[in-house]
């Protein structure tokens, strides 16, 4: 078990560097993609960053294999936990179980859409519940000392207005919740796939901008479209924080740029190369320790050398089923013989 860090004000994000928190940039939890594996990844290109798990069912967690789902990398931290649930008493438990094993924070995911999520009666459907959402954050916040955060959507299907999203935040805020994760669009919870609502409700990051005004005293990250520089420091002018999603995964080599771009760090010298390498022996880590096949993790970084020539001859090496028996380092030479690194 990952030793517990020491305890924080539950109403206190993590800090990081020059004064800045944590949550200024995070990485999205992401569905079979943000596991310790991609987070070991993300944190090698961003030092400050906040990192998310996939979100993690209390039933997973109650009845299945704890240490499969919790455990994380010593390296990833600062690192929240985000849990699916919508019992008070089970997210209590959780929560607790995810203090133990050393998560900086605990998310609680209100903007999922989709409908295997609901079945479950948690997601974004739980927007249409602000009391029991207020129940959930306050079980958790009274057995927590990490801060308790919630990621919800503006809306759901077509109720648009600001009021909706106004008083969901209110509601929730008054258990204990003081920083929300926006997803600016609404979710859809019939008819449209998770893919398609997370590209066909039109974007109204403006809400958002409205939710800071309107709450001053509490903390607000974006999130939703989100893929250059300039979106960042706009969205930074009127907010505390920007999670960014899939950009960060399809082209993690942006991430690089984060330490010095947002947080005043000096400019890295990492490389790419550089990353490859540390991510090649830390496959070999997994595999002597836990007997991870080391695929299942170089699938994280097929993207480095995204916008680069020679990326696609790179990734189909990496990607090889025929090469799986070979060592990690082996399959990284023949990486580097079908397509010899270039300049960034």
């Amino acid at each position: 078990m990952v030793p517990n860090p020491s305890p924080s004000s539950s109403s206190a994000p993590t800090l990081s560097h020059a004064g800045f928190a944590a949550d200024r940039l995070s990485v999205a939890p992401m569905l079979d993609w943000t596991d310790r594996h991609c987070r070991f990844l993300h944190r090698l290109l961003s030092r400050r960053a906040l990192l998310y798990t996939e979100m993690v069912t209390t039933g997973a967690l109650l009845h299945g294999d704890v240490a499969r789902h919790l455990r994380m990398n010593a390296e990833e931290h600062p690192v929240a936990l985000q849990l699916g649930g919508s019992e008070p008493a089970d997210l209590a438990h959780c929560a607790r179980l995810g203090q133990q094993w050393g998560y900086d924070e605990i998310n609680l995911n209100c903007g999922c859409p989709s409908e295997r999520v609901q079945r479950g009666a948690f997601g974004a459907c739980l927007m249409a519940e602000p009391a029991l959402v207020a129940d959930c954050v306050k079980a958790m916040v009274d057995v927590v000392d990490v801060p308790v955060t919630v990621k919800h959507r503006i809306g759901i299907d077509k109720v648009e207005s600001y009021e909706f999203v106004r008083d969901f935040v209110g509601t929730v805020s008054q258990a204990g919740c003081r920083t929300f994760i926006v997803h600016a669009r609404n979710a859809w919870l019939k008819g449209l796939s998770p893919k398609e609502n997370r590209e066909i409700p039109p974007l109204r990051h403006a809400l958002v901008h409205r939710l800071k005004h309107d709450f001053p005293e509490l903390r607000f990250s974006i999130n939703g479209g989100i893929q250059h520089d300039e979106q960042v420091h706009e969205h930074l002018r009127l907010l505390d924080g920007v999670m960014v999603g899939r950009e960060a995964y399809h082209n993690p080599w942006w991430l690089a740029r984060w330490d010095s771009e947002f947080f005043g760090d000096a400019p890295s010298a990492l490389t790419r190369e550089d990353v490859e390498a540390r991510m090649c022996a830390y496959m070999a880590r997994e595999a002597a320790e836990h007997g991870t096949p080391w695929w299942n993790i170089a699938r994280h970084m097929l993207g480095l050398r995204h916008g680069l020539p020679g990326a696609r001859r790179w990734r189909q090496v990496w990607s090889d089923h025929r090469l799986k028996t070979r060592p990690a380092h082996e399959v990284m030479a023949l990486a580097h013989e079908r397509a010899p690194a270039q300049a960034a």
